[in-house]
């Protein structure tokens, strides 16, 4: 059953950020849609608002008389009881990624890949596409700053799309662009090491054909070595014309960012400086440095969603650059034990641009405690780089955080994957200006 064809569909773990996107993109077609998830959420609300059905639990009677096709988040067991469900009465079942490819089969696919900036780069494509009267159809990993959402409906041929790498999730799509933003160590609970997740990006490209592009820095150390068997064409973004580009969002790796949707853009004929202007109107997406306000006392709020050692250095170079003369502050919370294991060392050498840091316990999302790593020992190895750095619980720092001594030269911000985004928003709900 493709997911075109399906009429009800249920999701399991609809509150994702993935599935919500096909979830919304299955409502605004029409379809029926139920589903569950563990907890509430503003996602699950909205879902609600559009006519999803969701329990807030697991559970085989979730799926109602009438489906005919489950979608499941790639977090979800094997062994849960709405799979097992659809598996017992014959529902055909199939992952997220696999529905994105169901939908890029009907669609000129645009796919961003790379360890870091998928995100950023999708959105900034979904404007510069929107500005110039393409109307894709966009899903994306975050939700869009001016829309608030993550899945934009539109009715041309063309299809702008996230495609992560974990698990070889994007092998589901066959691109027609396909943007590799840089390749970088991640995930190595999964991947054995950068000649495997190397492999993974050549066996994407291997889907491709002559009449398509892949866009990337051929340069790239890292990058390279995908590309040797690649028979589309390759479009070095770093060539590409940049006068009058003025981005509001900080950072080096954004203008790199700029420089792939600029690459696009011309491939498939959009002006120059049309693309420029979109760039430069730009305002980010959520968890993206993104500015969530400001305390009676005068201190900036921002969080972002930097999680490996990389993606955290860049940003904090980034936030250096666009406050020259403030006092930054990172609350970090690191994200998987075996992250934060594997990468120790960089994370420690990842926060010299800051004057302080305070790191919470580790957010574990799908593993277990793994006692030989914690936070404390994180905290310890960035205290040696000359860094004034604090361990504190993260309920402490939820309700006990007084961020009355920060004033006006002052910038706070929460970074990591986890829901470290919820102590800037408590610090704002009791002292917003």
């Amino acid at each position: 059953m493709k997911f075109k064809n399906a009429r009800k569909i249920h999701f399991i773990g609809i509150g994702g950020i993935g599935v919500s996107a096909m979830a919304r993109m299955a409502l605004k077609e029409g379809k029926k849609v139920t589903g569950s998830n563990l907890a509430e959420s503003e996602i699950t609300s909205e879902l609600k608002k559009l006519g999803a059905v969701i329990k807030f639990h697991h559970d085989g009677e979730n799926i109602e008389y009438g489906t005919d096709l489950v979608i499941f988040s790639p977090a979800v067991p094997k062994d849960n009881p709405e799979l097992l469900k659809a598996k017992k009465i014959g529902i055909p079942a199939i992952s997220y990624p696999r529905s994105l490819g169901d939908v890029s089969e009907n669609k000129y696919t645009i796919a961003v890949s790379g360890t870091h900036g998928k995100t950023t780069t999708t959105a900034m494509l979904a404007d510069v596409l929107r500005d110039s009267y393409f109307d894709p159809t966009v899903v994306v990993g975050s939700l869009l700053k001016k829309e608030k959402t993550n899945f934009i409906h539109g009715n041309s041929k063309y299809f702008v799309t996230e495609a992560c790498e974990y698990k070889r999730s994007f092998l589901e799509l066959k691109p027609n662009i396909l943007v590799i933003t840089n390749i970088d160590l991640d995930h190595l609970d999964y991947f054995k090491n950068i000649f495997d997740i190397q492999k993974a990006f050549k066996e994407l490209i291997a889907k491709m054909d002559e009449k398509d592009y892949i866009v990337c820095d051929p340069n790239d150390k890292r990058v390279a070595p995908a590309l040797v068997k690649a028979v589309s064409k390759v479009v070095d973004y770093t060539t590409q014309g940049a006068i009058g580009l003025n981005l509001k969002i900080p950072g080096e790796h954004n203008i790199k960012n700029a420089f792939a949707c600029l690459a696009v853009a011309n491939i498939l004929g959009i002006n120059h400086s049309d693309a420029i202007k979109s760039l430069n109107n730009f305002e980010g997406t959520w968890r993206r440095f993104e500015l969530k306000g400001k305390t009676k006392k005068g201190a900036l709020i921002y969080d972002d969603y930097a999680h490996n050692p990389t993606e955290v250095q860049v940003t904090l170079k980034g936030a250096r650059e666009f406050f020259k003369d403030k006092k930054i502050t990172v609350i970090f919370q690191p994200h998987l034990y075996s992250r934060t294991k594997i990468f120790l060392e960089d994370f420690a050498k990842s926060f010299n641009d800051v004057d302080r840091v305070i790191v919470l316990p580790i957010y574990a999302a799908r593993e277990e405690e793994d006692k030989e790593i914690n936070s404390k020992i994180l905290a310890s190895k960035i205290k040696k780089n000359n860094r004034e750095t604090y361990y504190i619980e993260y309920e402490k720092m939820l309700n006990e955080f007084n961020s009355d001594i920060f004033g006006q030269e002052d910038v706070i911000l929460t970074m990591g994957a986890g829901d470290v985004y919820k102590i800037g928003e408590k610090i704002l709900g009791n002292n917003k200006k």
